[in-house]
């Protein structure tokens, strides 16, 4: 399962436009089906149909709540450079299809199927649900490293705290890999009180896809 997602991570990388967007789902029913034959449950992989109510409240609930952070965050003076992605200045249309297609599809359907749901079932199987919220949380972090190379450059509020020299892009890398480990954690948390997938995945992609839209909105004023 580890090689397969280095395998799948590189490939996302350096393969050609789009390839996680094809390669999420089919990974992503790839590791089910691995889970399954490894004698996991449905439950066990927070997909069970009797948690669907309790996680898609707190699915709801988490994305108000980032909705809410982002919005005071940018209407900050002090913290709208955090949005500052050259990444995402992207045009409405292209901003709208990354953060309801690309987004959900080829980042978190496979990093939540593969993190909070078959990879900590497995773990928790065997060493418990503490370990499995630990180590799937740190591969979780491992897993950004390559998204976060060029973090320092592209993030101007993060190149202005920690430059953008070879110093500055390797503190940007520890950062992300510490930062979204962390989220890991949470993201955890958030599945075992909900029991189910999509509590995490809600949040997942709240923290992405609306960051995403904001960071797209932010540019498009600035240009106007």
């Amino acid at each position: 399962m580890l090689v397969l997602l280095v395998t799948v991570n590189i490939a996302a990388k350096y393969g050609p436009p789009r390839t996680g967007l094809v390669a999420g789902p089919l990974v992503a029913a790839g590791l089910i089906l691995l889970g399954r034959r490894a004698g996991l449950t449905w439950h066990d992989m927070g997909l069970s149909r009797r948690t669907l109510v309790p996680g898609l409240k707190y699915a709801v609930g988490a994305v108000l709540a980032v909705a809410v952070v982002y919005a005071i965050g940018a209407a900050l003076p002090f913290t709208r450079g955090a949005f500052d992605d050259v990444r995402y200045h992207l045009h409405l249309h292209a901003a709208l299809l990354t953060a309801f297609v690309v987004v959900p599809l080829g980042t978190v359907l496979l990093e939540e199927v593969a993190f909070r749901g078959v990879l900590h079932g497995l773990i928790s199987r065997h060493r418990g649900a503490m370990w499995a919220s630990i180590a799937s949380s740190v591969l979780f972090g491992l897993w950004h490293i390559l998204p976060s190379l060029r973090l320092a450059k592209a993030n101007h509020g993060v190149g202005a705290v920690l430059g953008t020299d070879l110093t500055g892009q390797v503190l940007a890398i520890l950062g992300a890999v510490a930062f979204t480990a962390v989220a890991g954690l949470l993201l955890c948390e958030l599945r075992r009180r909900s029991g189910s997938l999509l509590a995490a995945a809600a949040l997942h992609w709240a923290t992405n896809g609306l960051g995403l839209l904001i960071t797209a909105g932010l540019a498009a004023f600035r240009l106007a």
